[in-house]
């Protein structure tokens, strides 16, 4: 048995949690460059958490420019297990209001101007995304917003677009109706398919703040109503990452989904083929099959 280490990468009111022992900004380097942020460590009901700001305090990273592969590799240095990203989306379905938050199982990775992998020439491997969640680590995070009093509904597809701006109406429409997702957002992706190639485990929780372009009653998106409702998303935010510890324990079991070893049979280039360097960058996020 390992031990526990929750990582929670989200905006500003998801770290500021009360109770937090040993509170302390740790700037971290990796061979993918910065992270977006010092990361804050400290320890909650006697299990390790680290919380990472996703575009910085200040908010100065677009969603294109979020240094994914440094923010997960980040995590990992620092011994995180566990990846709880929170993330403001918008809603495609009725019953999903501003204010719900949805435990995500599903994406569509509609981005493009990303890097989107920490493999690459020299090193190629290739990582199942099938189902792109922690089914152990969602069900906790369900179960936090319950007893935290949240309205949250458990499966969705979230639409990942490049942004920054917002949908058309046409696009809005399509990724609704024809494509069926249920919520849309700018940051999970690749976040996702980092944390599958690092081997960690990943749930995703939306917090809606609108319904997108797409409901007649409800018109173009309204940045300061998406302000207002984050505000209150924020505090619903605090309080589920704050039931986490309890749910998960400081002890931790080899994960029963397998994400801990996604890469058992993934890398494909052959020992004598690698490149020194590629492998040397690797050395964290995939050390336990290259070593």
């Amino acid at each position: 048995m390992s031990n526990t280490m929750i990582g929670a990468i989200g905006g500003s009111g998801v770290y500021d949690i009360d109770g937090l022992e040993g509170a302390e900004w740790v700037k971290v380097a990796t061979p993918w460059g910065d992270p977006s942020d010092s990361i804050l460590t400290g320890t909650l009901g006697g299990v390790k958490m680290a919380f990472l700001p996703r575009h910085g305090r200040g908010h100065v990273h677009s969603p294109t420019t979020v240094p994914y592969r440094a923010n997960i590799d980040a995590l990992k240095r620092l011994g995180v297990t566990d990846v709880v990203s929170v993330s403001a989306c918008g809603s495609f379905r009725e019953n999903m209001a501003p204010g719900d938050f949805v435990i995500i199982d599903q994406f569509i990775d509609r981005t493009f101007a990303r890097e989107k992998s920490f493999f690459g020439t020299g090193c190629v491997a290739h990582v199942s995304v099938a189902h792109p969640t922690c089914e152990r680590l969602s069900d906790a995070c369900h179960a936090a917003a319950e007893t935290a009093g949240i309205t949250v509904h458990k499966g969705g597809t979230y639409l990942a677009m490049e942004g920054p701006q917002f949908s058309t109406i046409a696009e809005s429409k399509m990724y609704r109706d024809s494509w069926g997702a249920d919520v849309i957002g700018m940051t999970n992706m690749p976040e996702a398919k980092l944390a599958r190639e690092a081997e960690l485990c990943y749930a995703s929780v939306a917090m809606i703040t609108d319904y997108d372009s797409w409901h007649p009653d409800h018109g173009a998106v309204d940045i300061a109503q998406i302000i207002a409702t984050l505000t209150g998303n924020a505090d619903k935010g605090r309080a589920l990452v704050s039931r986490l510890p309890a749910l998960l324990g400081s002890g931790r079991n080899p994960c029963p989904c397998g994400c801990d070893r996604a890469l058992e049979y993934a890398v494909l280039t052959a020992p004598d083929k690698r490149d020194p360097a590629m492998i040397e960058k690797l050395s964290v996020v995939a050390g336990r099959i290259l070593s």
